[in-house]
């Protein structure tokens, strides 16, 4: 598999680490020291595109890869208030997109498991659901993209709940999350449902950042040669 790696910061090193080691080719690397050798005739010498790059430049960067023909796996996030945007230029273009908030095998069990307490919770009020997230810091955007799928997901199943808030708030219909920052913290995703009596929780905690970049390389190989949008669940069976 030939491969542009969009954004060579943390995430596209330990990508290019495993992609090298299962016999991939890294055919472009683009960063900010040489992002106008990103065009759409250099993309042609690629199978599929992996963007880790930042909120202000993803769309664009989403977008190229559809200009010139290329399935393209997104992990950036921060910048889902464009999606239906992106979602009509990748159906406008017959392209190829899989946007994932968090590409670990791991979190997206997790994803799994989050859906289905939540729909066994709803119906006992007595529990108060929370969320924190934990990453480095030099991570930009707060709360992370896995704690706003996995709020998404909470606010999809408790009725009790309408929104959720980067704070700690006593707002009866408010899911609050608390982020923080912690040095050399890969990501840490603690659901949290208390009562008067006990707690109920579920935790997902990464090692390091190998199981993100395997998912990301897995879910390249499941689109190279399709055309439509997908998600990990496609990816995974789920």
């Amino acid at each position: 598999m030939k491969i542009a790696l969009i954004g060579y910061g943390k995430m596209g090193k330990a990508i290019e680490e495993i992609a090298l080691a299962k016999g991939d080719a890294l055919a472009l690397k683009i960063s900010s020291s040489n992002k106008d050798s990103f065009t759409t005739e250099s993309l042609r010498q690629v199978n599929v595109a992996i963007e880790f790059t930042n909120p202000e430049s993803a769309v664009d960067n989403i977008k190229k890869c559809f200009d010139g023909n290329i399935p393209v796996v997104s992990g950036t996030t921060g910048w889902l208030q464009r999606w239906d945007e992106v979602i009509n230029y990748c159906k406008a273009k017959n392209g190829t997109f899989l946007y994932a908030s968090n590409f670990s095998v791991g979190v997206n069990l997790f994803f799994e498991l989050n859906k289905y307490l939540a729909d066994l919770m709803n119906n006992h009020p007595a529990y108060e659901p929370t969320l924190e997230e934990i990453h480095h810091t030099q991570k930009k955007d707060a709360p992370s993209g896995t704690a706003i799928t996995l709020a998404q997901q909470i606010l999809e199943r408790i009725r009790s709940k309408e929104r959720w808030v980067n704070r700690e708030t006593n707002e009866k219909d408010a899911l609050q999350i608390i982020s923080k920052r912690i040095d050399a913290v890969p990501g840490t995703h603690r659901v949290l449902y208390h009562s008067p009596v006990d707690d109920i929780e579920i935790i997902h905690t990464a090692h390091n950042r190998k199981g993100f970049a395997e998912g990301a390389l897995k879910a390249a190989r499941f689109i190279r040669g399709k055309k439509g949008i997908f998600s990990m669940r496609d990816v995974l069976g789920l």
